[in-house]
């Protein structure tokens, strides 16, 4: 089966397209990407991969992180803390 691959900018509250900061859809999840980077992975099973060295990479790269993920930074870092989230090289 060929894999589908959807590329969309993150959109801003007011419905503009955010530059630089992406949504992949594949068959086997979503990625958030923030430049050149893969921040997130989240396997079609929700189970949430960050990039060990960009997760935290940037003000910018954060901000779009946390709202990909639905969440603060400070839930995220107890999210890895206690296993729930895995750091891997995703670049």
């Amino acid at each position: 089966m060929r894999e589908k691959i959807n590329v969309q900018n993150m959109v801003s509250d007011r419905g503009n397209n955010i530059a630089n900061q992406f949504i992949i859809r594949t068959n086997k999840g979503r990625y958030f990407q923030s430049y050149n980077s893969i921040i997130v992975f989240i396997d079609n099973n929700n189970k949430v991969f960050l990039d060990e060295y960009y997760w935290d990479y940037s003000r910018t790269t954060g901000k779009y992180r946390n709202n990909f993920l639905n969440e603060y930074i400070e839930e995220t870092r107890n999210k890895i803390k206690n296993g729930e989230y895995k750091l891997k090289n995703l670049n």
